[in-house]
């Protein structure tokens, strides 16, 4: 079994790489880890995940500029079911549009939009980008990717917007920086983290082992 890291110019993918392997190597499931750029491998692949940093224009440009990565994407992830999970921007881009400087269509696999962060703390704003660690707040029942994550435990971050979801239902976790924010969505077999759970320490490898285990 494999878990293909889609290389598409964007993310810390040896940090990413190193912490998936770490995880499944604690896992008796016996999966491989792959860091792959090239769409035919997310067919052979039982978990998909889209890490990213930078910009979402910039982010999505960089997608589909992959021959065939985007159709390969929605092949496996949208049609087929396979366990998807999108790490920062990589989770943003599962929103229908980001709106950064310019409206940037996104994958659409989430009813939402990708807005600025505007925190605000007694009447003044908050530094942005939000970075550093925040507690982590369930919304509802506890999902599987969160199991032995306790509320409130601290997860890190970095980023400068949020996705702002339609559906309330698809929202499995929130923080607080000068209100509400959105930390992790999830909807079938999507599942989206808005920190890194690979510099998230024990939280983040706890997350990362949950998604190897989950089948959707």
């Amino acid at each position: 079994m494999t878990v293909a890291i889609i290389d598409y110019g964007s993310g810390n993918l040896r940090s990413v790489a190193k912490a998936f392997r770490k995880a499944a190597a604690g896992s008796d499931r016996g999966q491989a880890v792959t860091v792959t750029a090239e769409p035919n491998e997310l067919r052979t692949a039982a978990h998909i995940v889209l890490p990213g940093v930078g910009a979402f224009a910039e982010c999505m440009e960089g997608l589909q500029s992959m021959d065939g990565m985007r159709e390969s994407l929605d092949e496996q992830v949208a049609k087929a079911g396979k366990p998807f999970l999108g790490i920062c921007v990589g989770m943003q881009l599962m929103a229908e549009s980001g709106h950064e400087h310019t409206v940037t269509p996104g994958l659409g696999w989430l009813s939402g939009r990708v807005v600025p962060l505007a925190p605000i703390f007694d009447d003044r704003p908050l530094k942005v980008p939000h970075m550093g660690w925040n507690q982590l707040v369930p919304t509802s029942d506890a999902h599987p990717i969160l199991d032995g994550i306790e509320p409130g435990s601290h997860v890190y971050f970095v980023h400068s917007y949020q996705m702002r979801l339609e559906r309330p239902d698809a929202l499995l976790a929130t923080t607080d920086y000068g209100g509400s924010v959105t930390a992790v969505v999830g909807r079938d077999n999507l599942i989206g983290t808005q920190f890194h759970p690979e510099k998230s320490q024990a939280n983040g490898l706890r997350l990362i082992r949950n998604f190897l285990d989950w089948r959707p």
